[in-house]
Parts: structure tokens; sequence; C-alpha cells
């Protein structure tokens, strides 16, 4: 008999992310830090057993079957299933990846992705795993796919230390990853700041966490647990701001880093975006996973928990049930959009800037709207404006220094940065004094 279907979902949810990693295994490799020895990362590439290389197979292992259906759910097994391709050994140089100072970083268990069966030197992933509902079924799905896949698995639990009590809590989270057979697994404290307000800096810090752990592991992926019903939460959100298409587009099913790093540029991978919540939910009850519920994803404080648990039941009511499944179309058909415009963008920038590093005010002028805003979007980052910082009103102002000139004072936007335009030029450039 197979698994639930709410187990099976979620399995072939992450089969399909896993075997996405396999394919852009070269590129993911030679974006990782170098190793403190001498090993290359074309040396490193060969040791994962990456394409197009000496000791790579030419496609994914031959065990991990093609995507069909709709996305899949996670396993409780914690016995390391034997790789479905053999993995050449490692150099010798390769370095062990060192926990850092505060962290915790529990035992392997024998017969977990760590027992001395395991392919030590595969590539790793690693889980981000709060606690909830989503995160553990993520954590028990790759334990599942993983050892199948060729592919070791570990996780990392941030502790925000916003509660009391909340690094007891960490540790049973990463005890039960341990049990689930990942390996390693950091608990990880972090100091939560309060710059653009306590959801935005509690999400910095994570993904500084999870920057770090991934750098220290040369962790080729990091695995989030945002489903279906975030995705609609996140849609809600950039239109309730204004943004502009790229805010409707949600999050990304492959995402980078805030480090801006190569290494951290495809980083993020989320299985979920095509799963509802109820589904993470029902394959962590028939699997007996325990989970824990943060009480702030039930706080009106914060925007997102209001969103959740007021904005969408209403417009469910108002519209009829598919209002979560519409938004994530929204944002998917948003995204190619975006993505479209941006490329469109890049090349414009390119063509507009001229040597001094100036904007030619003429070549803007013939952009579209769409466009132009994002070239100048653009440059007021690359100047220093912080993008968390630059609204659209600050775009719009800066855009009627282009079509709506009357002799307008230098703008002062974000960051310290200042827009004016001067000779058929636009300055876009920190201010001085």
């Amino acid at each position: 008999m197979g698994p639930h279907p709410a187990v099976a979902a979620i399995r072939l949810a992450v089969r399909r992310v896993l075997q996405d990693v396999l394919r852009d295994l070269p590129g993911l490799i030679s974006e990782l830090p170098e190793p403190t020895g001498p090993t290359r990362p074309a040396e490193a590439a060969a040791a994962f057993g990456a394409p197009g290389l000496p000791a790579a197979p030419a496609s994914p292992p031959p065990g991990l079957p093609a995507p069909s259906g709709s996305p899949g759910s996670p396993g409780s097994s914690g016995r390391t299933a034997p790789a479905a391709a053999p993995v050449p050994p490692a150099p010798a140089a390769w370095p062990a990846p060192q926990p850092p100072p505060g962290s915790q970083v529990p035992a392997a268990r024998p017969g977990g992705a760590g027992a001395p069966d395991s392919p030590q030197n595969a590539p790793l992933v690693l889980v981000a795993c709060s606690g909830g509902a989503d995160s553990m079924a993520l954590a028990s799905a790759v334990a599942f796919e993983a050892p199948r896949a060729g592919v070791r698995a570990g996780a990392v639990t941030v502790d925000h230390r916003l509660q009391p009590g909340s690094d007891a809590r960490a540790r049973e989270v990463a005890e039960r990853l341990r049990e689930l057979g990942l390996d390693p697994v950091d608990v990880v404290p972090v100091e939560v700041g309060r710059e653009g307000g306590p959801e935005a800096a509690a999400r910095t810090a994570r993904y500084a966490a999870l920057d770090a752990a991934a750098d220290r592991h040369r962790a080729v992926a990091v695995l989030l647990g945002h489903t279906r019903d975030d995705q609609a939460e996140t849609v809600l959100l950039g239109l309730a701001r204004g943004s502009g298409t790229r805010s409707l587009s949600g999050m990304a099913a492959v995402s980078g880093g805030l480090s801006g790093t190569p290494a951290a540029a495809h980083r993020y991978r989320r299985p979920f975006l095509g799963v509802d919540r109820q589904t993470t939910r029902k394959a962590c009850l028939v699997q007996s996973i325990p989970v824990w519920d943060d009480p702030h994803n039930t706080d009106p404080a914060y925007t997102r928990s209001r969103v959740r648990h007021e904005a969408l039941p209403v417009l469910e009511k108002a519209l009829g049930r598919g209002v979560v499944d519409a938004l994530a179309r929204t944002a998917q058909l948003s995204r190619d959009d975006a993505d479209a415009l941006d490329a469109w963008a890049t090349e414009a920038q390119r063509a507009a800037t001229r040597p001094d590093g100036t904007l030619d005010i003429a070549a803007l002028h013939r952009l579209p709207p769409a466009v132009r805003r994002r070239v100048l979007r653009r440059a007021a980052i690359a100047a220093g404006a912080p993008a968390g910082s630059l609204f659209a009103r600050h775009i719009e102002e800066t855009d009627r220094l282009i079509t709506a000139w009357r002799g307008q004072r230098p703008l002062n936007l974000p960051g310290r940065v200042e827009a004016s335009r001067q000779g058929g030029r636009l300055f876009l450039q920190q201010a001085n004094g």
C-alpha cells in the first residue's frame, strides 16, 4: 500500500526540486566558497559527480523518477537508503565544516544521514526548519527522498530568541530532525534588530544565519517550506503596498540570499509553492510528526498574521473558495512578466549609461514607462539606496526629472542618494556632506 496522498504529494514536490539541484549541480559547485585546502571547484564538482566531468553521470541518478502528477511529501525513515549512483571519493584536502561560535550541532545518530554507509562526498542540501508543520513536512520529505537521489541532507533551525524558552524549543526541533536522519543539524541563535519592523528584522537575521550555515557546510541548496498559502499572502501584501508587478510576483521558486555573493545567487529553493498548508499539516499528522505552532503566526500585531486570519478568510467568504489558488497563479503570471521587463531594463540601462556613469535623458525618455522606471530603480540601488526603503513614489518623482522637467531641484532618495538632472544627463549619486 502506498503512502497517504498528502505524504505522496510532498515527496513528489521535494523529488522534483532535488532533480533540479542535480541538474544545476556543476554551476552550483562552481559558485561555492573555495575550500581551505587546495581542492579547486572543478575537483569538487568531480567529487560530487557533477554532469560533464570525468567522474560524473550524464544525468540525474537513475533511481530518481521523472516528475509527474502533483507535488510531494515526507517520510520518517531515519535509515539512509543506498544512493542510486556510486559517488567517487572526495579529495583528501576537502575541509570539514566547523560550527559557528554559540551554535549547537547535535551528534549524528546511527542509521542517520551521517552514518558510515552514507555518501559523505555527495552534495549537501540543508532544510530550514522552524518546527512548524510546513518545515517539518519538508524535513521528513527531504529525509526520505535525498538518499534515493544520492544527495546528503542536513538542517538548520534558527533561534530568534524572541520568546521565553526559545532555546529549549530549538533544541527539541533539532532532536526531531536528527531522528528523521538529517545530518548535520545546526541550532543557530541570532540577534533580531529593529530595522524595517519586527517581521523584516527577523527575516533578515534568519536569512543571514541560513547563508552563513550554507557557506560553512558548503551546501549546494537550502530548502524552504513556504506553501501556496504563503504565496497568496505575499501577493496580497504586495498589492497593499502598490509596489508594482514585481511585488505581485510573490516568492520565486529559486532565489538568492541576502549576501549577494555568487554562491548565494541560486541558493534557496521552495518545493511547496504548489502545495497548500492543509496538505503539509496532514502529512505531519499521518506520520505522527510533532509540530510546533508559533504563537506569532496568530498574533494580530503582525501584518502577515492579519492577512492570514482576517483578510484571506473574508475574501474567500465574499468571492468563494479558490482565492488562494487564484492569487498563487497571479504570482506566477506576474513573475513571468516582471522577468521579461527586467531583462529589457538590463539592456536599456546598458544602452543609456554614459561613459561617466550618468544616464542619458534622451535614451531614457524613449523607453516605455515600465522599463524606464525599472532602470531608475536599479540605478538608485546601485548608488546606495536600500531596496527595501525605495518605494514607488521615489521612482515616480525621479521619473518626473525626465518626463516633466521644469528645472526641479535635486531629489533626496533613501540611503543619502541624490537624483539630479544636468545638461541632458541624469545623476544618481551619494549626496555631498
